[in-house]
Order: structure tokens, then sequence, then C-alpha cells
């Protein structure tokens, strides 16, 4: 019996020690397992949690509407929606990180891009257009067209137009003109000979005078109202620094953002029945002052 019992002893002591074994050589495989389940966390929200709030995209046209005026620097409508223009662009590095922002919080936004830049850099124009966002025209040369000839503006503008066709069978429905340099005349020349309205704005961070990267984003995010037309620049590198904080800052506020084309029918949609837009009347807006050239 005794001889029986220690035998028992020792081969349950075996079976203890092969099944402590076992579950040893498990434990690494198990670890990498619990490492494979564990989420990978995107460096933009982790940098910046607000980054999760997203744009909710939107369902208006992204044609201007039927009727739309002559020149607007900003619309009328009471919701928190406005409109992120940039100028200047395309710029071979600067675009491309600002795309991928935009991209990161589903935002659309509308690019007033030089026809000379747009043609050495048709790959980022392409990438506009597929992800959504508008591209208007900003002339051929970013020339201050009161300072130029009726027939040298055509040849900006059409030249500028004939750009984007060619790279993306992409016609633009808007013009910016650089510096804010314009008058009732050309805007009317503009509307009539090449259907644009012509797109000015209400927020201004001046980040052409780069000023800072903290400043750029207060001025922008102070200077929001619905239904905005907000102007920055895709060519200064601390500008492209300012764009996330002060989109998650204004989606943070209930700001959703639309692309100009958007914005204008969202006013359209608002005007109550049996209202009449005549185009060639100009707005009310005062134009901008122009920029220093």
């Amino acid at each position: 019996m005794t001889f029986k019992r220690m035998y028992l002893s020792i081969w349950l002591g075996v079976l203890m020690g092969s099944a402590s074994c076992s579950s040893t050589d498990k434990k690494p495989d198990d670890l990498a397992e619990v490492r494979k389940a564990t989420p990978m966390v995107d460096p933009v929200l982790q940098d910046n949690p607000l980054a999760r709030r997203l744009n909710n995209p939107s369902s208006m046209p992204t044609v201007p509407p039927a009727g739309a005026k002559i020149s607007y620097s900003q619309v009328n409508i009471t919701e928190k929606v406005l409109a992120m223009t940039f100028d200047d662009g395309p710029h071979p590095t600067l675009t491309p990180k600002l795309l991928d922002i935009l991209k990161a919080r589903n935002i659309k936004c509308t690019f007033f891009v030089i026809g000379k830049s747009a043609k050495a850099y048709p790959n980022i124009i392409k990438r506009m257009i597929a992800e959504g966002h508008e591209v208007a025209n900003h002339t051929w040369t970013h020339a201050s067209l009161t300072s130029r000839s009726d027939a040298q503006i055509r040849n900006e503008l059409q030249m500028s137009e004939d750009a984007l066709v060619a790279v993306a069978n992409y016609r633009p429905h808007l013009i910016r003109p650089p510096y804010g340099a314009i008058n009732t005349r050309i805007k009317q020349l503009m509307f009539s000979e090449f259907g644009y309205s012509t797109i000015l704005w209400s927020v201004d961070p001046q980040d052409w005078r780069r000023p800072g990267v903290s400043v750029v984003t207060s001025r922008l995010v102070n200077g929001a109202h619905p239904g905005a037309i907000m102007l920055a620049h895709d060519i200064h590198p601390p500008t492209i620094e300012a764009m996330p904080s002060m989109f998650d800052q204004l989606l943070a506020k209930g700001y959703q953002f639309v692309t100009v084309s958007q914005l204008l029918n969202m006013e359209k949609a608002n005007m109550p029945v049996g209202v009449v837009i005549r185009p060639a009347v100009p707005v009310d807006s005062k134009d901008p002052t122009p920029l220093p050239q």
C-alpha cells in the first residue's frame, strides 16, 4: 500500500509539472494575441482628441445655384456653417499636407488655384477634385486685375481655366481676384463672359504676413461666424501648421465646413419662396481693401 501511494504521488507530481510547463509555454503566445488585439491609435487623434470630431458631409449641390449673385464675401444664413478657402496653390509639398489634414476630418474646402501652378502639379489638382474639394480660378499668373486691360484679364482667366480642363477635365465656376483688387466693372465682365461669381471673404487672418501659428489660428477661430467665407493661403508653412487646431476648435464649437458653391446653395435654399435674385446687381457687401502687391 505504501509503494502504491508513493507511486501515485510521483505520478500526480509529474502530471502537475507537465501542466505547469504547458501553461508557461503558452504564455508568450497569449501575450502576442493580446498585443494583436490592441487597436492602433491614429497619431493625429492621439495628439489632439478633438480630431475625433468629423465634419458632416453636405448634400448641397457642388456648383453655384441658378441665379447666383455677381459677388459674395459671405452669405446670409443662421446655421453654423462656413466655407474655408485657400489661395495661391497648389504648392508641391504644403498642399498635400493640407489635403491630409482635411481628409482626416472629412472637411471639404475651396481652392483658388493659380493656373501656372495647376499645370505644373496636375496630380494635386486631381487629388483635390477626387476628394470632394472645389477648385476655382485665381488667374494664370496671380495678376492684379485692376491693373490689366480687358484683353489681359480675359487671357488670364481663359489660360487658367484651360489648364484645369486639360489636367482634370474640370471647369471652374468661381473667381477670386488676386490681392482682392477688383471693381464692379471687372466683376461684371467676369460674370457675363465666363459665368464666374467673384468670391471675396469675410474673415482674413493675414497669414501671408506670417504672424505666427497661434495668431493665425486665433484669428480664424474668433472670426468664424455663420455664412463666413474664410481666407488663407496653402503656400505658407505656418498656415498649414495652424490648420489642425483651427479646424478642431471650430468643429468642437459645432461649425460645419462646406465648399463655397455649397454655401451659396444654402443661402438660396433659405430664401423665402418668390424671392428673385438679380445676378447683375452688385451685392451690398463692401469689397475688401486690396492687399499690398
